[in-house]
């Protein structure tokens, strides 16, 4: 038997990957159901009751006001095999169809669990207009990431471009690294690879600054470090003793991860500007021009220079050669620990 249940949603901004995890939350209900091999299911909802539960609490918990998640069509029923998988220093709970042709990579929602208090929902950014930014004569404009996220490299891809269109703003912009410190190594959520990634672009953010966005403009094109470093000319010997000291390179990762503990920060990428967290999906999305917007808001005297327009269009994710996916449609994806 399948397990299948579409839904019909007026997403209206929504972030992507909520609506994603919805699907597998649902998805779960059925491997719940009907995994069992045991003839009593007696507790056990049935298809319909567990379809109509998941569509509630989607309603109720995942969807803007006045936007309405409906079943299509009929649900079908679908046995998963449940596994762990260990990537680096972190394991995670995945789910395999019986079989073997759709893997679910990551654990659903729990509905049983209680939805975050308005404390929490305190630290989501509110809609603002330019007039609302808090204004400095020296803003700083903080993005967090990791630089192995698909969508912090967007974040990254569109910092590079504004820095290489409007230079004399690099020097308002400071990109900020997620992770922890555990046995005095760095640590990060995908794993070891990300984690060195991670310190290697810090280590060059503080002790060779003037060859952090050259390396960086290289390594959101090829994933290639080693030639990156060569292209950037980087002083590998420099670099190396950052990475390998713990006084440097973990102490400098870890006044971001005491920033990213202090702001709360989840997802990647996540930005702030003086102090206050905000969108960049209320300027326009992930856009050179979105992003630039936001930071010239905050100056408490605009710079001429804030006057140039810089691409409109999407930036792309991951590990691309050009700037711009193509794509027109704007996704608030990011990701989280």
């Amino acid at each position: 038997m399948q397990f299948k249940y579409k839904r019909s949603m007026n997403f209206k901004g929504k972030n992507l990957v909520i609506l994603v995890l919805s699907f597998v939350c649902l998805i779960l209900v059925g491997y719940l159901i009907f995994s069992n091999p045991q003839e009593d299911k007696k507790g056990f909802l049935t298809s319909q009751e567990a379809g109509d539960l998941a569509l509630a609490y989607i309603n109720q918990n995942l969807l803007s006001e006045g936007t309405v998640a409906e079943q299509v069509g009929e649900i079908e029923e679908v046995g998963f095999y449940k596994f762990r998988i260990k990537i680096g220093e972190n394991e995670f709970v995945s789910y395999v169809t019986e079989d073997g042709k759709t893997l679910i990579p990551q654990e659903g929602i729990d509905m049983t669990a209680k939805i975050p208090s308005s404390d929490s929902a305190a630290q989501e950014p509110t809609p603002k207009t330019c007039d609302e930014v808090k204004k400095e004569d020296k803003p700083v404009l903080e993005a967090f990431v990791v630089s192995y996220c698909p969508f912090g490299t967007q974040m990254q891809r569109i910092i590079n471009e504004i820095v290489k269109e409007i230079p004399s703003l690099s020097q308002n912009i400071k990109i900020r690294y997620m992770g922890a410190v555990q046995d005095g190594k760095v640590t990060a959520m995908h794993g070891e690879e990300e984690a060195q990634e991670n310190l290697r672009q810090i280590c060059l953010r503080e002790e060779q600054p003037d060859k952090f966005y050259p390396y960086l403009s290289c390594f959101l094109k090829s994933d290639d470090s080693e030639k990156c470093q060569d292209e950037a000319k980087i002083n590998k010997e420099k670099l190396s003793q950052c990475m390998e000291d713990s006084s440097k390179g973990v102490a400098y990762a870890q006044e971001d991860f005491d920033l990213q503990n202090n702001y709360q920060v989840t997802g990647s990428p996540t930005l702030f500007l003086n102090g206050g967290k905000i969108s960049e999906f209320d300027f326009g999305g992930r856009t050179a021009e979105a992003v630039k917007t936001l930071l010239c808001c905050g100056f408490a005297t605009e710079p001429s220079s804030c006057e140039k327009t810089l691409s409109e269009e999407q930036a792309a994710t991951g590990f691309s050669e050009t700037y711009s996916s193509g794509s027109s449609g704007a996704s608030s994806a990011s990701c989280g620990q």
